[in-house]
């Protein structure tokens, strides 16, 4: 297949050399999909590096405790990627004796493992012909091809699939999958790429039919939900604070923050003050109080903006139950929560 040998040759002249691509060790390759997950490859290489340094099989990471593991993930985001790659690292090294599932199907029994990441680990480590679908691979076949299918429609990933397993050449699955996530990832990319220097610039339909910048043709869009935080930041005499853990479903669950006055819009000082003294959020006497930042820091995440304030609180004497600032920088926060803390 022309399509497939041009990819493939242009693969092995381009290539980044990422460290996961020396290897077939399916614990590495899981942890490297995992983490790269709604994370671009330059912000997840240097976590992949830390955490093959600390976990360097699937029995140190499942020997961790929770929060060793979040907060080495700090930063990443979507931390139910790290939640559930702890719980499968325990499952792996302790029911399945250390040894990752041989098939596609068998992977997709692991939690956190979809089609897309168990199709990576069953070819890169197993040469298992299983086509990935990404959304690098959804525009370089629906440009190629100029295929209109809405991509946001359950069955398109369906469809990507069977033409991608077509293209494949079943005894190199790995190195197709590679190359087209590799092409999408550098050459073909989502806004303005150079197809005067694409090796298919004579075949490529969507570039005949000046259709490039309309494709892959995606309808759904995400609704945003604004959210409005106050964290206030309790200070004692002796330079303790205080902080909790997010133990409820959703956001950053099982990561710490400072108490948290969540509002239905930006409030300034009177409201904030006046909600911390109805709902003794400062359990000591309060001295003095002051608004760390004016404007809101806003902090964006898939479905939510969250518009941040930090509120200093200064009290009289020794809060009970308080942290020390040595302390506090050990724990998993949330990464905006964790820059106000470093720059304190």
């Amino acid at each position: 297949m022309i399509f497939s040998n041009s990819l493939i040759q242009w693969y092995l002249q381009k290539k980044r050399d990422l460290p996961w691509r020396n290897t077939t060790n399916p614990y590495a390759i899981w942890l490297s999909e995992i983490m790269l997950q709604q994370t671009r490859v330059a912000q997840g290489t240097p976590y992949f590096l830390s955490f093959m340094d600390a976990f360097p099989t699937v029995f140190d990471l499942a020997k961790a405790n929770e929060e060793e593991v979040l907060k080495l993930w700090q930063g990443l985001g979507y931390y139910s990627r790290a939640r559930n790659l702890h719980k499968t690292a325990q499952y792996v090294a302790f029911e399945l004796g250390g040894v990752f599932p041989g098939t596609y199907n068998d992977l997709l029994k692991l939690k956190g493992v979809g089609e897309y990441t168990a199709a990576a680990i069953a070819s890169f480590s197993y040469n298992e012909a299983v086509p990935v679908v990404d959304g690098n691979v959804f525009r370089v076949l629906s440009r190629y091809f100029d295929v209109e299918t809405d991509i946001a429609l359950a069955s398109a990933k369906k469809e990507f699939a069977a033409l991608a397993f077509e293209l494949m050449p079943k005894d190199m699955p790995a190195i197709f999958n590679q190359a087209i996530m590799e092409f999408g990832a550098l050459q073909c990319v989502p806004k303005s790429p150079d197809c005067g220097l694409c090796v298919f610039n004579n075949s490529c339909a969507a570039l005949q039919k000046k259709k490039v910048a309309q494709l892959p043709v995606k309808s759904k869009k995400v609704k945003v939900r604004n959210r409005y935080f106050n964290y206030l930041v309790v200070s004692d005499e002796e330079e303790n604070t205080i902080i909790q853990k997010r133990t409820s479903k959703g956001i950053w669950h099982n990561l710490y923050e400072f108490p948290l006055i969540e509002t239905e819009k930006e409030e300034g000082f009177d409201c904030i003050a006046d909600q911390v003294q109805k709902n003794h959020f400062a359990p000591n006497t309060i001295i003095g109080m002051m608004e760390d930042n004016e404007k809101s820091i806003i902090h964006k995440l898939s479905h939510q903006h969250l518009h941040i304030k930090f509120w200093k609180i200064k009290i009289k004497g020794r809060v009970e139950g308080g942290i020390n600032k040595e302390n506090l920088k050990t724990l998993p926060f949330p990464i905006v929560i964790y820059n106000f803390i470093e720059k304190e």
